[in-house]
């Protein structure tokens, strides 16, 4: 499981004294903390991986912005700092589908569906979503959707 694997991360980072790895970690830790807070779960729910991949996705994206800002404010090491800890958290997420594997999936769905505009674009992308939330970036997702319907 994705939650063991980061623990154990987590302790080998403290062996290590890899401080900014360490650091990324722990933040990790505390986003899925917070997010089993949110869901008022005392343990792991059954689906955890899910919802760990979901924690590492949003805070993927969180870092890839911060990432676009501190460039676009020219404070290069702030960028620096937030590219590490997005290679942390990368390390931890499923492989990304690549535009090719997303456009067959998202045809074969559209094709499973019967979808024929763009009016059927959300019941196509309830439907994605609900197969490759882990695999495929949603906001990628619209776009081929969007240009698989048209």
């Amino acid at each position: 499981m994705l939650r063991d694997d980061i623990k154990a991360a987590t302790t080998d980072a403290m062996k290590a004294r890899d401080t900014a790895r360490l650091g990324a970690l722990r933040l990790i830790n505390a986003a899925l903390k917070n997010k089993d807070i949110e869901l008022r779960t005392g343990t792991a729910p059954a689906d955890d991986d899910v919802m760990v991949t979901d924690v590492l996705m949003k805070m993927a994206k969180q870092r890839r912005e911060s990432i676009e800002m501190y460039v676009t404010g020219n404070r290069a090491e702030l960028a620096d700092a937030e590219r590490a800890e997005l290679a942390v958290i990368e390390g931890f997420m499923p492989t990304q589908m690549d535009e090719a594997e997303a456009l067959a999936a998202i045809k074969a769905v559209v094709a499973e569906i019967g979808a024929t505009s763009v009016k059927d674009m959300g019941r196509v992308m309830a439907a994605v979503k609900e197969r490759f939330a882990s695999k495929l970036d949603m906001s990628k997702a619209s776009g081929l959707v969007k240009a698989a319907l048209s």
